[in-house]
């Protein structure tokens, strides 16, 4: 029986000498809804998993939600049950509100920190299979067994590094459409250049999420977030939708369209809305741009294809 050592951060210096300390024997813990799942299962390979545990929630004051002149600001431990009723939060930023609220069920928002949940792991049953039974890239392996295999939930814009499995989380989309910054302990990224399709996000060693930031939208500018899922109280999205569009009425200037868990990345098309007006005409274009390159393995996944294209127009016109 694998067993760890839990070691309490007291500050994010701390934690960043730690998990630079320890390296690969060290995985980060905050909200745990993620991780204690994955350890459970020993879906990972013994030589990948952790012999450290680094408790962020030591940490105190990394849970605030704010707002100053640049923005809005979220520690990295806020958590997704407080974003989703944040009276700051909803004031501006409704499409991050709505898909905070969506996030699995309630109990799980109270745990679930926004950090947590952007660098959230893959979650493709093969990767995720109990006690490691599958030639997975992603653990070392050759191959990606969803492709001969059930891969009606993988992506249908490609693999990136032979792996298929997609960002099915809620959150990313939406910060991406809002232009979001994401702050780590080392630098700082644009939300949508901070997510990799194989290693789900470009942290590099020793690094971790310290804090979100969103700036104000534009005056008169529409957002929105939808969801598809199996199950719509507990599951992982089958497809979402976050969009940011300036203005909401006459002509456009500026339009974010995200799609999330369709591809290995979130995916962001601007539905070539710019210099039009938003109607049911020019919704249905948008759809049809933002998905033009998609590529389904098959049709076991093709589903995926019509499903963003409805959530788009849903998000445009609603």
């Amino acid at each position: 029986m694998k067993t760890f050592t839990h070691i309490n951060a007291t500050s994010m210096g701390d934690a960043g000498d730690k998990l630079s300390q320890y390296g690969a024997e060290a995985m980060l813990i905050a909200g745990g809804t993620d991780l204690i799942p994955l350890l459970e299962t020993r879906c990972l390979p013994r030589e990948q998993l952790p012999k450290y545990i680094i408790n962020l929630k030591t940490i105190p004051d990394m849970d605030y939600i704010t707002e100053d002149a640049g923005g809005l600001k979220l520690g990295a431990l806020a958590r997704l049950h407080d974003i989703a009723f944040s009276s700051v939060v909803l004031a501006k930023w409704g499409a991050l509100a709505q898909a905070a609220r969506v996030v699995a069920k309630w109990q799980v928002r109270t745990m679930a920190t926004i950090g947590g949940t952007i660098c959230c792991k893959k979650r493709c049953w093969y990767y995720r299979s109990t006690w490691d039974k599958f030639d997975c890239v992603l653990k070392g392996g050759t191959g990606c067994p969803a492709v001969p295999g059930n891969h009606r939930y993988e992506s249908v814009f490609g693999a990136t590094g032979g792996c298929y499995a997609v960002n099915p989380n809620d959150t990313p989309p939406a910060l991406v459409a809002l232009n979001a910054k994401i702050k780590t302990n080392k630098s700082i990224f644009d939300a949508e250049n901070f997510f990799d399709g194989f290693k789900v996000t470009k942290l590099g060693a020793g690094e971790f999420i310290t804090e979100i930031q969103v700036p104000p939208p534009a005056a008169g500018s529409k957002q929105s977030f939808v969801k598809a899922s199996e199950r719509r109280a507990v599951d992982f999205a089958s497809a979402n939708v976050a969009c940011l569009i300036t203005p909401a009425t006459g002509t456009i200037t500026a339009a974010r369209i995200v799609l999330g868990a369709v591809g290995t990345v979130p995916i962001l098309s601007d539905g070539e809305l710019v210099g039009k007006t938003l109607s049911e005409s020019t919704a249905d274009d948008a759809a049809e741009a933002a998905v033009a390159t998609a590529n389904p393995i098959s049709t076991l996944n093709s589903y995926k294809v019509q499903m963003a294209k409805g959530l788009i127009k849903r998000a445009l016109l609603s």
